[in-house]
């Protein structure tokens, strides 16, 4: 046993170790920055205050981490489904928790203790997916097994919706990331950026009209687009570029005809000729899949049909399905609605404190708007715009190059795993820490919609840094354990 905890030490990597503490240094610099109020400096060592709490954190943290690497990285794989049942009971029962914070019911109180069971499900569907997908026989095409996976992911995102946590169970889609990697087709991710365009441009561009027509600009791309769209996916994935260049010719000159008729002789809505182009689509590609044993017709058929729902169903998901912040945050990005007093205000007071850090920053425990507590969240979920007032450009660039830095490490850990267990693990960590840092730091520089999800190891929080420490260190426990395969 001694021996093997040598070859364990020998096998850690001490570079994804090294980043790892770096990022807890920078994200304790920050949340001191964030919480601080003028006074005393010792203050910010004071259990009080959150700067002194999060010592506490990141010291539970790293105990944490140590006991993971000391565990038997065979562990994980025996007893992954049993972890991941636990936690899906506790989601589960989460939602009934008669403690809401702002409006959510996602946290278990303990006394003084507050623990958000979201953040640790993270780690768990990655090992029950990993289990899963490393078993024997798997096959990510074969149906029945590409839907239990689906199932693996859905089912802890369905219990966090319903805790009202949407942008925690939003994270769980970064588990897409890790099938395309397992050799999932790439139309699903295809499907998952149409559906997101054709979202954004039909409530974006829903209300100018087209030239002198009753057209809405909005709706008539959305509806060219998924004629283009399906038209190319006949060609990319039937096999059959002749019928696909001949739809893309179709659909394209009968929709000039049919806006050169509206603009020059009689106005009417084009809708009235893109709809029925759809569903001649349809039509041809359910016969193409009747008279033939390419299946991929069913699934553009499907993929068309599909998108016309959605894209009738986009306007009363956003008016009725979603929370009025949560739609008010979504029209605010489109530009649809002026609020920087309302629910703009945060991105607002962050880009203006991330901007005032100039090229070098302000200083460590000088920057204004922090100080001030213009920012809300300063120091969870818009954290990083105090790194970018009190660090400037460098600081914030910095922060990023170091997450970039694991990144790239977690996809070298990945790919050189033996097993399938490790390897769709390892994916699945990164994937998670990808969705996190491109979402937190695009909401704060008001690129994405504010959904509410922690930077990792720099948002204050002892859910999310434990977590956090969670995913990495197993999976590096894994990865020290992968000679023993070949030994």
């Amino acid at each position: 046993m001694h021996n093997e905890e040598k070859g364990v030490l020998r096998s850690l990597d001490y570079v994804t170790i090294i980043i790892y503490m770096l990022l807890l240094v920078g994200g304790w610099i920050s949340v001191c920055g964030a919480s601080y109020t003028y006074g005393e400096p010792s203050e910010i060592f004071s259990l009080d205050s959150r700067s002194g709490m999060q010592i506490v954190w990141i010291g539970t943290s790293l105990v944490l981490g140590l006991v993971l690497l000391l565990l038997d990285d065979r562990l994980y794989d025996t007893f992954a489904f049993a972890l991941y049942g636990f936690l899906i009971v506790l989601l589960f029962a989460t939602i009934f928790n008669p403690h809401s914070i702002k409006g959510s019911h996602s946290w278990l109180v303990l006394g003084p203790l507050r623990i958000q069971p979201a953040e640790f499900a993270k780690f768990t569907t990655a090992l029950a997916l990993a289990k899963f997908m490393g078993s024997y026989g798997y096959d990510i095409h074969r149906t029945r097994d590409f839907l239990i996976t689906l199932g693996f992911i859905f089912a802890p995102m369905a219990c966090i919706v319903l805790q009202r946590e949407t942008g925690s169970a939003l994270v769980y889609l970064a588990f897409f990331l890790m099938l395309y990697r397992e050799g999932m087709t790439g139309s699903v991710l295809f499907t998952g950026v149409a559906m997101v365009v054709y979202f954004v441009v039909g409530i974006r561009y829903a209300e100018p009209l087209l030239f002198n027509t009753p057209t809405s600009i909005g709706m008539f791309i959305v509806l060219l687009l998924v004629q283009l769209f399906s038209s190319v996916m006949i060609g990319v994935f039937c096999r059959n570029w002749r019928e696909a260049l001949a739809w893309i010719g179709l659909c394209l000159g009968v929709t000039l005809i049919g806006l050169l008729f509206a603009v020059y002789v009689i106005p009417f809505n084009l809708v009235w000729v893109q709809v029925p182009l759809c569903v001649a689509l349809v039509a041809w590609l359910v016969w193409q899949a009747l008279g033939s044993t390419i299946k991929n017709y069913w699934w553009v058929a499907a993929f068309t049909l599909g998108s016309l729902v959605f894209y009738s169903s986009a306007d009363y998901a956003l008016d009725h399905m979603l929370q009025d912040h949560q739609r008010i945050r979504i029209k605010v990005l489109l530009g649809l609605v002026e609020d920087p007093k309302g629910v703009g205000y945060n991105v607002h007071q962050s880009e203006i404190a991330i901007g005032s850090g100039g090229l070098e920053g302000k200083g460590f425990l000088n920057g204004t708007q922090t100080k001030l507590k213009y920012v809300p969240e300063q120091d969870t979920d818009f954290i990083f715009c105090t790194v970018g007032e009190e660090e400037g450009f460098v600081g914030a660039a910095g922060v990023l190059l170091l997450f970039l830095g694991l990144i790239l490490r977690l996809i070298h850990l990945a790919e050189r795993q033996p097993t399938t267990f490790g390897r769709v693990y390892g994916y699945c960590v990164l994937s998670v820490f990808l969705f996190h840092v491109f979402i937190n730091v695009g909401m704060v520089l008001g690129l994405t919609p504010v959904i509410g999800i922690p930077l990792p190891f720099f948002s204050y929080g002892g859910s999310s840094l434990w977590g956090f420490t969670l995913l990495l260190f197993i999976f590096l426990r894994i990865d020290a354990g992968r000679n023993r395969l070949h030994a």
